[in-house]
């Protein structure tokens, strides 16, 4: 994919926006970090009317520019707000606006209930926080919503889920932007994986198990036993549990299936081999559980979307720099 300009960023701070969600963009992109030589960027936090925007914890926060800031910005963000109201014509338009010059928009949480009234999300893919999942559809049914995922990048409109996949989805927008390298240092800063594995499902309220303190020591010890021929069927065997209880309290407890979460260990297993070690493919293949080179391989394209080589390539010019 080509790198598209990300140098101005602005953040519209909706009525009601979450504290956290605000300090995670400015985090993000308002943090000098030229120290490091990271991209700086020129970022400012908008607010539609004169004055102090009250946040969901009742903090006031003063906006230093209001809807005219966002003719510059290569990235408009929507934070979340009270509840789904309709935006106002004016910011429709400035969204629409940006859109038109090529600049993108990110909504956060349930800022995609204002992408969707603008009409943005209009047949295509998107997200939202799951508890809204229901009321975006029943309003938006002709948004393509996947409550299931952290972020969903649909070309000009980015949209994530609540709280924390606001940085998943600005660290992928930096990686687009300014490639892995940038958006790992970032991460590291940030003390924040630069990729997160699963979805929505892991945070989805639901019963504690049963096995809830049997199943933490258990999948410790599978993490570090990944590369041994593990099966369903002897992970429970160890819990003392059928396969088929197994594995219904394993997703419960996970939000995944075990066969997903083994290879999700593989692949981290197989990641710090390629980054710090000199075994070649195959040897990292056996090393990691997965067999053979073209089954790492295939598993590793699918997760992470290059080669196993290419991945060693990328992050053995990150150390050596």
């Amino acid at each position: 994919m080509d790198r598209w300009q990300l140098r101005d960023v602005a953040t519209v701070a909706q009525p009601g926006v979450g504290t956290f969600s605000l300090g995670v963009f400015s985090e993000v992109f308002g943090y000098d970090r030229a120290d490091a030589g990271l991209p700086c960027f020129d970022y400012a936090v908008v607010g539609e009317y004169p004055g102090p925007v009250r946040t969901d914890t009742g903090l006031r926060v003063l906006p230093d520019h209001g809807l005219e800031r966002l003719a510059t910005a290569d990235l408009v963000v929507i934070t979340g707000s009270d509840g789904p109201d309709l935006p106002s014509a004016a910011l429709a338009d400035a969204l629409h606006a940006a859109i038109g010059r090529g600049a993108r928009v990110l909504a956060h949480c349930t800022g995609a209930f204002t992408l969707a009234a603008c009409g943005l999300l209009d047949g295509r893919r998107a997200t939202t926080h799951w508890l809204h999942a229901e009321e975006f559809t029943r309003r938006y049914p002709e948004v393509d919503l996947d409550a299931g995922v952290l972020y969903v990048d649909a070309g000009p409109v980015v949209t994530s889920a609540g709280t924390a996949a606001g940085i998943d989805a600005s660290l992928h927008l930096i990686r687009q932007a300014h490639g892995r390298e940038v958006a790992n240092a970032i991460a590291r800063r940030m003390v924040v994986p630069p990729h997160r594995d699963g979805g929505q499902a892991q945070f989805i309220e639901q019963p504690v198990p049963v096995t809830h303190d049997l199943l933490g020591p258990l999948l410790a010890w599978a993490a570090e036993n990944a590369a041994q021929p593990l099966t369903v069927e002897a992970l429970a065997a160890r819990a003392n549990l059928s396969p088929r209880t197994f594995a219904r309290r394993f997703r419960a407890h996970t939000g995944t299936t075990p066969y997903a979460w083994l290879t999700a260990q593989r692949i981290r297993l197989a990641e710090r081999m390629l980054e710090t070690g000199d075994l070649a493919v195959e040897e990292v293949a056996r090393h990691s559980g997965f067999g053979s080179a073209a089954v790492l391989r295939e598993h590793f394209v699918r997760e992470r979307g290059v080669s196993p080589l290419a991945y060693r390539r990328t992050f053995r010019a990150t150390a050596a720099g």
